[in-house]
């Protein structure tokens, strides 16, 4: 009887369980050569890189822009970089001083309009404004959209939902904005929401769609996954984190109403009970 040397039974590589046999039945052997793994570690280094670069890259961006508008506002004897370079010798640039000034000038400005007298001046500019033809639509706009979104209490952008559009049977995601009123509502006799439906890869540009409420499906996910998933053209995608019979009972179907879609539902729940 001969026994195998540990040599032996080493020599052998490990079969991959899911490759195919050969044609003497034994499963075969699956390497990565040496190329293959620079490759891998290639795409792993993109993957670990890339979001870290574009991070830093806008940040900087951001903060060259800002310094550039508010640092030669600056008076010269309250800007640090004037004692620094009387020090040093040189000139350093304080990066990102100008964001900061902006950021302390902001939250005064806040301050003051918090008052009696702050709100007196800025009724009195407010009405300037909108004396002016073309300044008052913007000024009036941008208000408006600025106090929805920055509402604490505001659902503005805080529920993902599927849409078909830009046909029955072609779903998009999108993001309900708020309830349709006025005169968009008055004139249709559904129960309207107000949707935004974002472009990818760029989501500030979109559309404005009034779609009945029957006609939308809310997504479990969140806002921010729903926002990857747009950015990524759909490369990103979020786990379904539902209970896993949920996810066999799907919702809906191509090309279905929404009275079907409401009758099919129904008679489930009839089925069921």
């Amino acid at each position: 009887m001969v026994r195998n040397s540990p040599e032996t039974k080493n020599s052998e590589p490990e079969a991959d369980a899911e490759s195919p046999g050969g044609d003497d039945g034994r499963p075969r052997v699956k390497t990565i050569g040496f190329f293959g793994r620079l490759r891998a570690y290639f795409l792993a280094g993109v993957l670990v890189t890339t979001p870290l670069a574009v991070t830093i890259a806008l940040a900087t961006w951001l903060i060259d822009l800002v310094d550039s508008r508010v640092v030669p506002l600056i008076p010269q004897k309250y800007n640090p970089d004037f004692y620094l370079k009387e020090y040093l010798g040189y000139e350093i640039g304080l990066p990102g001083l100008g964001l900061i000034v902006l950021i302390v000038f902001i939250t005064l400005v806040g301050a003051l309009t918090a008052g009696f007298l702050g709100r007196m001046v800025l009724r009195f500019y407010e009405n300037m404004l909108n004396r002016m033809p073309v300044i008052r639509s913007v000024y009036g706009a941008t208000k408006q959209i600025l106090e929805t979104v920055l509402q604490r209490q505001s659902s503005a952008f805080r529920q993902p939902v599927l849409v078909e559009y830009p046909r029955r049977g072609i779903w998009a995601v999108a993001f309900i904005t708020g309830r349709t009123e006025g005169e968009v509502q008055n004139l249709i006799a559904d129960d309207l929401i107000n949707v935004f439906l974002p472009t990818t890869p760029n989501p500030t540009s979109g559309f404005l769609l009034f779609v009945p409420r029957e006609d939308l499906i809310k997504l479990d996910m969140s806002v921010e996954e729903a926002i990857k998933m747009v950015i990524s053209a759909g490369i990103v995608t979020p786990p379904d984190r539902r209970p896993t019979q949920i996810q066999e009972t799907p919702v809906t179907a191509s090309r279905e109403t929404a009275a079907e879609r409401h009758e099919r539902s129904a008679a489930a729940n009839r089925t069921e009970e």
